[in-house]
Parts: C-alpha cells; structure tokens; sequence
C-alpha cells in the first residue's frame, strides 16, 4: 500500500456510496492510499474549501449527483487533477455527464462514465502512476490478470 492519502474520494451525500465503494474497491486492489468524504458544495461550501485546501490528496474524484456540481467545483478550487463521475440519478446520468464534460475553459475535470465509479479508480491510479513505480506495477498486474 502507497503512504499517505493520495487519492481523495468525495461525494456530495450517502445516497452517492454505491460509487464511492466502487471507486475504493478499485484504489485498495491497486494498493492506493486514499480516503472517501461526504461534503456537499451546497449545503456545506466553506467545509469543502477548507477539506480541500487542507488535503494532501494528489488526485480527486468527485460523484456528481443531483446538481451535479462537486466535481467543478473542486476543480475550481485546486489545480490537481478532478475526475467525476456522473451519477444516473435522473436523465439516466446525462444531466450528471453533460454538467462534467462542458466544464468552462481553464477548469477541466475528466469524466468516466456513468456510475463507474471503478474506471475513476483506475484513472486516477494511471495517473498517479506516471511519478509512482509501485502504482504502476500494480496497474500492469491488474490489467494481466484481466487476460
């Protein structure tokens, strides 16, 4: 297991869990310290920017449910990479997909698909794995087993 919390895991309520177990599922097989947050950017603003500017965190991934706003909105506030991962709550997820790809200019945030929580895991571990030799061990171990 990687030291320290590397990837931080964030939904705006537990109505969002079943995607925030799979994004862990797939950071714990791979070894990746991270750690999973409730915070809402409405009802709970200045928790989230205080979270956020405390965290050590290199990569975030963030569940967009309802308004679908987290994941912008953390990427509004860091310059680390934000994955979100649209929720299909309702529109089967396309509002979720839409509000995430179409983010403006200068605030990017990747997108996997809807409910899959998993391939956020793994992005965010192939990202890591770029300056983390151990992280990219255990991606080329995951995906052989897959053979």
């Amino acid at each position: 297991m990687t030291e320290g919390t590397l990837v931080a895991v964030i939904a705006g309520s537990k109505s969002d869990e079943a995607i925030t177990d799979e994004v862990s599922k797939a950071l714990t097989e791979l070894g990746v310290a991270h750690e999973v947050q409730f915070i809402s950017a409405h009802r709970n603003p200045e928790k989230l920017k205080a979270y956020l500017a405390d965290s050590k965190a290199k990569v975030f991934v963030a569940v967009a449910g309802l308004a679908a706003h987290l994941p912008g909105v953390i990427a509004s506030q860091t310059h680390k990479p934000v994955i979100g991962v649209p929720a299909g709550v309702k529109l089967s997820g396309l509002d979720s997909l839409l509000s995430i790809v179409q983010m403006p200019p200068g605030v990017p945030v990747a997108c996997v698909g809807v409910d899959n929580g998993r391939n956020a895991g793994i992005l965010a571990a192939e990202i890591l794995a770029l300056n983390d030799g151990y992280v990219a061990e255990a991606l080329v171990k995951m995906r052989q087993s897959w053979k």
